[in-house]
């Protein structure tokens, strides 16, 4: 299993996921399906399927356009409002794409129809991998719109019993994330290591995704809401309550703060081979 990272738009991140003995690969977050399409071209493989997270436009626009120039594709997610939607998915549902197998995982919160996508191959070395769209990110999470920060709390806390594996999410947030958890945790010492890490691929104008469940859990504050500093630092102690305190928290934190610079603008295609990704020091 091979796992293309495309930046997109400002800050957004689409996925191509190749099964590499039948050359058979899938979409995540179609929003720019011209360049899609290109990198299929380049790689030689047959495009199936399209796994959407949620409805939003930066994640499901480039639906339409896809399906006119692939009729027969599969346009798949959990939200009737996704575009161009070809069938609807069920929490738990799985499906296959040659040997990849997708777990359907519906984590609510950020929107009511958000769904994850859990891909794995059996007998294979390569590590599973999570697609989390806005559900999780890089040190953080997305913005609870639709749902309540009990929903919210609850898919997180779905997500963090997965293994410990690699996570590839729908945006390059990741600097501001984590500004916000080391203001959460100032004496985190992973937080202070993976923001330093974080500032030096900015600088080089590269992507810090994936990153991995096992890693989230040390730094993230959103996965850690039963820990005493994050519940400190919101007052707090239901978890459900301390994941509410830390979203209002963290959006004051971003409007006080200066406007988000998105890494790997420039970047058309970066692939990371699911056991090659550079380690996070």
């Amino acid at each position: 299993m091979k796992v293309k990272v495309i930046p997109v738009l400002e800050d957004n991140y689409m996925y191509l996921v190749i099964e590499e003995l039948t050359r058979e690969a899938v979409a995540v977050d179609v929003a720019v399906p011209k360049r899609l399409l290109e990198i299929v071209g380049r790689e030689g493989v047959s495009l199936t399927a399209v796994l959407t997270t949620h409805h939003h436009w930066d994640h499901a626009r480039g639906n339409p356009e896809l399906a006119r120039l692939r009729p027969g594709l599969a346009v798949l997610g959990a939200d009737e409002r996704i575009f161009s939607l070809t069938r609807r998915l069920a929490h738990g549902e799985e499906l296959r794409f040659g040997a990849i197998h997708v777990r359907c995982l519906l984590t609510p919160g950020h929107t009511s129809g958000h769904m994850s996508y859990f891909l794995w191959e059996d007998d294979c070395p390569d590590p599973p991998a999570l697609f989390s769209g806005d559900a999780l990110s890089v040190a953080g999470c997305g913005s609870c719109l639709e749902g309540s920060a009990q929903q919210m709390y609850q898919s997180l806390a779905e997500l963090g019993t997965l293994p410990p594996e690699t996570v590839f999410c729908g945006h390059e947030h990741t600097l501001s994330n984590l500004e916000f958890a080391q203001k959460v945790e100032p004496c985190n010492d992973h937080v202070r290591a993976k923001l330093s890490w974080a500032k030096k691929r900015d600088e080089d104008d590269m992507p810090t995704v994936p990153s991995t469940l096992g890693e989230e859990r040390l730094y993230n504050p959103f996965l850690r809401v039963a820990e005493e500093p994050v519940r400190k630092f919101t007052g707090k102690a239901v978890p459900a309550d301390v994941l509410e305190a830390l979203c209002k928290e963290r959006a004051r934190f971003e409007q006080a703060g200066e406007p988000r610079q998105p890494q790997a603008r420039a970047l058309l295609a970066l692939q990371w081979g699911l056991l090659s990704a550079a380690p996070h020091e």
